[in-house]
């Protein structure tokens, strides 16, 4: 696990934020931002994972006796859960705009480009995370309200604000974030919560740090550049790479768990423990690579697997389902 030594550098939080842009020149950014831009502060990659992760956790509820959510209903639940998901991505890049700024990786994003102010889209992330939530509320049920409501709390407030900049364990605890839409997919079907939601939970919590560990050692320099204290940077190489295969060998008791509670069958159970066991093998060659060094390209086909590895297994548990 990664460790929380008292004699970790310290790191500087205070980086010159994009505030001290003209009044004028606000408005006539404003102005230039076209529907593209606001669509690219809703992050639409995250947000189609989110998207597929709730439908996902909404199938594979139980039906009850008057068949399950009707298609409008769940047609309109999944556009809010989007919509909800957006507005989480625009607030962190609200908050995050002067770190966006110092990163090759999201230099061009709508605010540090230009595209777009921070008060037009700080404004567009409150007005969508209000509206989401109470449309699901009013709509759907107020227990998957609710829980939408926190999850775009703990992704722009607990994760964005209070962890990202102050600790390498941001993207351990910050995973909840993404952990939850299949949970809400579940009660949007049942209007309550049991324990079956909780393997979904668990699935992608326990993925998400070998996934952005994995990031964070090849792109480490952007990362210094913008302060931000991942692991590589605050352990060390040799302590990440640990951290990774240690996190990647956490799922598998993981994925065996829906079929413990008799949630899934074995066409479940047997591809994905295939599938984590390649991944098992992914994480042990970067670990075993040269000490205190790693292999940019093993690190990225960890990252890219990782993607794929998630997408099957959600996919495993709907062919579980149908068959």
């Amino acid at each position: 696990m990664a460790n929380n030594s008292t004699d970790l550098p310290v790191f500087d939080t205070s980086v010159p934020r994009a505030d001290d842009v003209s009044d004028a020149t606000k408005e006539m950014v404003s102005e230039m931002a076209s529907a593209a831009d606001y669509f690219e502060l809703l992050k639409p990659r995250v947000m189609s994972l989110v998207v597929f992760t709730t439908l996902i956790g909404m199938i594979m509820a139980p039906t009850g006796a008057d068949g399950g959510v009707h298609p409008v209903v769940a047609f309109t639940a999944l556009l809010l859960i989007a919509l909800g998901a957006g507005a989480s991505g625009a607030l962190n890049m609200w908050y995050d705009a002067d770190i966006d700024a110092n990163m090759e990786r999201t230099r061009t994003r709508p605010i540090p480009s230009g595209r777009v102010s921070k008060d037009s889209a700080l404004g567009f992330g409150l007005t969508l995370s209000a509206g989401s939530v109470m449309c699901l509320g009013v709509f759907v049920n107020w227990l998957s309200a609710g829980l939408l409501a926190f999850t775009i709390f703990f992704y722009a407030v607990v994760y964005t604000v209070w962890l990202k900049r102050h600790t390498a364990q941001n993207i351990v605890i910050g995973g909840a974030a993404g952990a939850f839409p299949p949970v809400i997919g579940w009660t949007i079907a049942t209007g309550s919560l049991s324990i079956e939601p909780l393997a979904f939970f668990l699935i992608i919590f326990f993925w998400t740090p070998s996934h952005f560990w994995a990031l964070s050692l090849y792109k480490s320099d952007d990362y210094k550049k913008a302060n931000i204290p991942m692991l590589p940077l605050t352990n060390g190489v040799e302590s990440t790479k640990i951290n990774i295969f240690v996190y990647s060998l956490l799922l598998l008791p993981v994925i065996i768990f829906p079929y413990l509670i008799n949630f899934v069958g074995l066409s479940f159970l047997i591809p994905s423990l295939l599938l984590t066991f390649y991944y098992n093998f992914l994480c042990y060659e970067l670990y075993n690579f040269k000490k205190n060094k790693f292999n940019p390209k093993k690190a990225k086909s960890i990252f890219g697997y990782s993607i794929l590895y998630l997408f099957l297994v959600f996919v495993l548990f709907l062919i579980d389902k149908i068959i």
